[in-house]
């Protein structure tokens, strides 16, 4: 209860993400009606499916990913930018994610995809601009926030050009954009807080 009390928006978005998609498993065409798909937004203009995708999810392994990084850094976004404001970083870097997607795909119409991932890569780089130097684990190896950011989304640039993939990395680099974008306009600081921290890095101190 602590949790909820100090992070109702994380908690909140968590508790919103596992009922939408025990919802989407147990009725599939809920889950159709409501994932990521070209086809309908671009000829039906079923818009919904930009914010609704991001409450679904694959599988439970899917689920339990992004309800980790959304309860290990969103409860740092929201005390450090107030329950509002993290709200607008998170629900930006969702929208931001799927419209860079609908974007790279408009001419592939049977295109789909659900998940958070899109709004947890933009809380993701939200976090690193407060903590640049803070020790992230990538694939198994520990290294600064900061190199990470740039590692996540060059690797997400390049998977996102490859045939057949089952991950949408679409979603992954417009969510950190408008993660990033959306941190900054909210909180302007952030890229002083941001500078201050590489410039004592780089002076020694």
């Amino acid at each position: 209860m602590e949790n909820f009390y100090a992070f109702p928006a994380t908690m909140v978005l968590i508790a919103i993400n596992v009922l939408v998609s025990i919802a989407g498993w147990l009725n599939p065409q809920f889950l159709v009606s409501n994932l990521f798909h070209v086809a309908p937004i671009r000829e039906k203009r079923e818009y919904h499916r930009l914010i609704t995708s991001g409450f679904l999810h694959g599988g439970v392994f899917h689920l339990l990913i992004n309800m980790f990084v959304l309860f290990q850094f969103g409860r740092f976004i929201e005390y450090e930018l107030g329950t509002p404001r993290f709200l607008i970083v998170y629900f930006a870097a969702l929208l931001g994610g799927n419209l860079w997607a609908l974007m790279e795909n408009f001419r592939s119409p049977d295109y789909r995809a659900l998940g958070a991932s899109g709004a947890t890569s933009g809380i993701i780089l939200s976090f690193c601009l407060f903590q640049p130097f803070a020790m992230l684990i990538f694939f198994i190896i520990p290294m600064p926030a900061v190199v990470f950011a740039v590692l996540f989304i060059g690797i997400s640039v390049f998977l996102a050009q490859r045939e057949n993939r089952v991950i949408g990395h679409e979603a992954h680099i417009g969510g950190a954009v408008a993660g990033l974008i959306a941190t900054i306009a909210v909180a302007p600081y952030s890229l002083s807080v941001f500078s201050q921290q590489i410039s004592a890095f780089l002076s020694g101190g």
